[in-house]
């Protein structure tokens, strides 16, 4: 770049950092000069829905971004500090032309410095030790809760449980890495032997089980003040009922079971039962006798009545 470039590039201002979309490859070099200074970066937004884990979140922007899924998976083994929790759940904007290294270092480093800020503003300092431990349990929180609203409800209940030194016993648990969407079963509770299982482990997971969204961290940090030790789903799956009895627990499961097996028995019922079409009956009019024939019969009659006199 001579002196004249120079004053040029000067006179236009100074090119952003980052990626920049050029909009051609072939071009003279005042062209490229002009489009160096004044061209947007070239964006493509990707999201982590919360409750998602890596092992699904790695895969879909590998195949948005058309890099290679494999070196994807092997920079965020090399680099993220936990298995999961390490990508904070938002929607980011990233620039095109990243490769695999480079995009686990902008992500995992948006998210460091997310995190940072959230600690600093609510204890004053960040100890990435200790705020991981809530990431863990606000990933706990985060697959139970059905809405926002419920999330230090469900963090009292975590609470309550390791202060009374109970196992946590919550599916949510289980569905961590390439399990995030199985249907937990019995067959699967008795035979995992990872952290992961609360059915048969104390305390929380080693690891967070999924990405987490700031509302969840919050809840980790500031839980409801309740006595709740249980819940369960409503009969419609959008909240839950907590109990602070096994017993009373027991009793809503119960009550729970029954109203589902009597909405099938009569979802079954109306399937089964079809409606009897009835067709109307139209009343069939009735002929009106002519009136000459009508003067035959009266005379008819009248005769007759004479023949029973004679």
């Amino acid at each position: 770049m001579n002196t004249l470039d120079k004053k040029y590039i000067n006179y236009l201002g100074y090119p952003q950092s980052g990626w920049i979309d050029l909009k051609s490859t072939s071009m003279t070099k005042a062209d490229f000069l002009y489009h160096l200074t004044r061209s947007k970066a070239a964006l493509e937004n990707i999201t982590l829905i919360p409750g998602e884990t890596y092992f699904f979140f790695l895969q879909d922007i590998a195949k948005k971004l058309h890099i290679s899924v494999y070196k994807l998976f092997d920079q965020y083994a090399i680099k993220a500090y936990k298995k999961d929790g390490n990508i904070l759940a938002n929607t980011y904007n990233v620039p095109i032309g990243m490769n695999e290294i480079e995009l686990i270092d902008y992500l995992l480093t948006k998210t460091n410095q997310k995190y940072k800020k959230f600690s600093k503003k609510i204890f004053g300092f960040y100890d990435k030790e200790k705020w991981y431990k809530y990431v863990t349990i606000a990933s706990i929180i985060q697959k139970e809760a059905a809405s926002k609203q419920e999330m230090p409800l469900i963090s009292s209940v975590i609470y309550n449980r390791l202060k009374k030194n109970m196992k946590l016993q919550m599916d949510g648990t289980l569905n961590y890495g390439k399990y995030s969407h199985t249907k937990i079963t019995p067959k699967m509770i008795k035979e995992n032997e990872t952290s992961y299982n609360t059915y048969k482990k104390t305390g929380i997971p080693n690891d967070p089980i999924c990405a987490v969204e700031l509302e969840a961290i919050k809840a980790a940090i500031f839980p409801a003040v309740t006595n709740y030790l249980y819940f369960v789903k409503n009969t419609d799956g959008s909240k839950h009922i907590f109990s602070t009895t096994y017993k009373a627990h027991k009793k809503q499961i119960q009550k729970i079971k029954r109203y589902i097996k009597l909405h099938k028995k009569r979802t079954k019922q109306t399937k089964t039962i079809k409606p009897k079409i009835t067709k109307r009956k139209t009343a069939k009019k009735k002929r009106k006798t002519p009136v000459y024939k009508r003067r035959k019969i009266t005379q008819k009659r009248l005769k007759s009545l004479k023949s029973l006199w004679k």
